[in-house]
């Protein structure tokens, strides 16, 4: 072989080495057996919104902390079209995996996009956190919290259908009181 030929082969085996070695990086940095997030479209309307609270949620089958619990009741409430929105506390992690888990982390469990999830800063509760944006948004929250503590700055908790109550059992997610999208508008 000529020195311009093995300049060549030397040349395409390094791109070869970088471009395998971007890739491993890549790869190594997306959470493992996890379901990569969608690209949905942002929701229609304002009313198609609804919060959850992740960290009462994930309690809900055999009242052990579980993300499999969040992720069917966002695969019920995107079925009945709504553009569902998850907050976490900080401890929700450790609860489940014993480590810090960060917005991005719990979005490729849920097969979400980032800006569908959030872990409230640690040291800040997440309560006030989803009663300020359902507020703001107009949204309900999904949660079988009662959040008495904060009736007097948040009346709302107190209204009929603005809490949405539910359950996970055998695969299945039940909540009460909440229609679809298409038959609310009727």
């Amino acid at each position: 072989m000529t020195d311009d030929s093995l300049l060549f082969v030397a040349l395409v085996i390094g791109a070869l080495v970088v471009t395998f070695i971007i890739l491993w990086m890549r790869r190594a940095s997306q959470p493992r057996g996890v379901a990569r997030p969608s690209r949905r479209k942002a929701p229609r309307r304002a009313d198609d919104w609804i919060l959850v609270d992740g960290s009462n949620v994930m309690h809900w089958q055999d009242g052990q902390p579980q993300i499999a619990a969040v992720a069917l009741t966002v695969r019920k409430l995107e079925s009945l079209g709504y553009e569902p929105g998850v907050v976490f506390d900080a401890n929700a992690g450790w609860k489940l995996l014993n480590r810090y888990l960060h917005d991005g982390d719990f979005a490729a469990m849920l097969g979400l996009e980032r800006r569908q999830v959030l872990v409230v800063p640690k040291g800040t509760q997440a309560d006030p956190f989803l009663l300020e944006k359902a507020r703001e948004f107009a949204a309900k929250i999904v949660t079988n919290d009662r959040y008495r503590d904060w009736a007097e700055a948040y009346p709302e908790v107190l209204e009929p259908g603005f809490l949405i109550r539910g359950g996970a059992r055998s695969g299945e997610v039940w909540l009460k009181g909440l229609v679809g999208v298409k038959e609310a508008a009727v």
